[in-house]
């Protein structure tokens, strides 16, 4: 519950109290949480529809993948970083280990966060066991106001935050975030859940059905980065549809944003790590596919909606864990002209609606001209993913 400046801890426990506690009777402390999971309707959700907790790493149990941000903490994204938030081992609510965020300075809350998917008008139920003093639970993009449930203090133990909250007609994600309060020391959450039912799995292909006469340059990775393949793109007008790893594409935004400015082209989820999902259990693939998604939307600004599978790897999991990020279609190819290759994977030149996959190599510029010339004694024209999938 933010406020305009920095409050000294008792005028901030002043103005929690006033702002949170509206009836004089209530009472301020453990009650509060309780007070805000009333507040807001229940809703029933579809008739047969199965409760699961949504929330990605929600005991802070999955290990970082590789190449994820150095301390970064799986799942979650958190304000302050590795110098505020940690996973620890000491004293978890369950499991082996938990969060524990120590504020740097005055000035922060130490607020860690991440986005839901969730299905439009559906009620859910927010939870987190937490320790420590004025620790908030609540989300935001639902389309209504949520309450906030909070606690003044733990007393050195777990407490059970609980919120309701049922979503907008055009809300399709969440942001649900926990933090503490300004100079009132450091603070735990564990077992944190979104509960409710989950979106439809995403829809896996690998190609894209139309009729019209085009076919989709996809190009995968990132590592190489060559001005030979920014030019070709450039001189022909090329929409190219990028999947970088999180990693090359912090490295080096603008090269990205610059090959993509061609419209139609974007910028989509290939993984944190290039891992094979389908050898990874559920929580592990929806903390690859949801970090690279919130990466790749804090990097260039706009969510991804399309997912690139590591090795053309991926089973019913990552259907499912592919949605849970947000995620509408989980994207192979039909042909592979990487690398000096001029691979179709059916009988006959390319067809409409094929998919070609290329990768960001030193070979990228040859291997686009390759792929173009294809494309034309075929009869296609490159076309932009995105304007064709819906």
């Amino acid at each position: 519950m933010p406020m305009p400046m920095r409050l000294s801890a008792s005028a901030a426990a002043v103005a929690l109290l006033t702002a949170l506690v509206a009836p004089a009777t209530a009472t301020p402390a453990a009650s509060a949480s309780t007070a805000a999971a009333a507040a807001a309707p229940s809703v029933p959700t579809a008739p047969g529809a199965p409760t699961v907790n949504l929330a990605t790493n929600p005991g802070f149990e999955v290990p970082s993948p590789s190449l994820a941000d150095r301390g970064s903490i799986p799942g979650w994204s958190c304000s302050g970083g590795p110098a505020e938030a940690a996973v620890t081992t000491t004293a978890p609510h369950s499991g082996t280990s938990a969060l524990t965020v120590t504020p740097a300075d005055a000035d922060s809350t130490g607020e860690c966060a991440q986005t839901v998917s969730v299905q439009p008008a559906t009620a859910y139920t927010a939870s987190a066991w937490v320790r420590g003093a004025y620790v908030h639970l609540s989300a935001t993009g639902t389309g209504n106001d949520v309450p906030p449930a909070w606690t003044e203090n733990t007393g050195g133990g777990w407490e059970l935050l609980t919120t309701r909250f049922t979503t907008g007609p055009n809300a399709h994600s969440i942001r649900l975030y926990v933090h503490g309060w300004y100079q009132q020391g450091p603070f735990s959450v564990d077992d944190v859940r979104v509960d409710g039912p989950a979106p439809a799995p995403a829809v896996a292909s690998g190609s894209v059905p139309t009729s019209d006469k085009v076919v989709f340059f996809t190009v995968d990775d990132g590592w190489q980065r060559t001005p030979e393949a920014e030019r070709f793109i450039a001189d022909h007008r090329l929409p190219i549809t990028a999947f970088p790893l999180p990693m090359p594409a912090g490295t080096d935004p603008a090269y990205f944003q610059r090959v993509t400015a061609v419209p139609g082209s974007s910028i989509q989820d290939h993984s944190v790590s290039h891992s094979d999902l389908s050898t990874l259990p559920p929580d592990r693939q929806q903390v690859e596919i949801c970090d690279a998604h919130d990466a790749i939307t804090r990097i260039f600004g706009t969510p991804p909606t399309v997912f690139r599978p590591p090795y053309f790897t991926w089973n019913a999991d990552t259907l499912q864990a592919a949605a849970d990020c947000g995620i509408r279609t989980v994207l192979t190819a039909d042909a592979d002209f990487s690398q000096g290759a001029s691979t179709i994977w059916h009988p006959g030149p390319l067809q409409p609606g094929d998919v070609v996959l290329l990768h960001w190599t030193d070979t990228l510029a040859a291997d686009l001209q390759r792929a173009l010339a294809a494309a034309d004694s075929a009869g296609l024209k490159p076309a932009g993913l995105v304007d064709y999938l819906h």
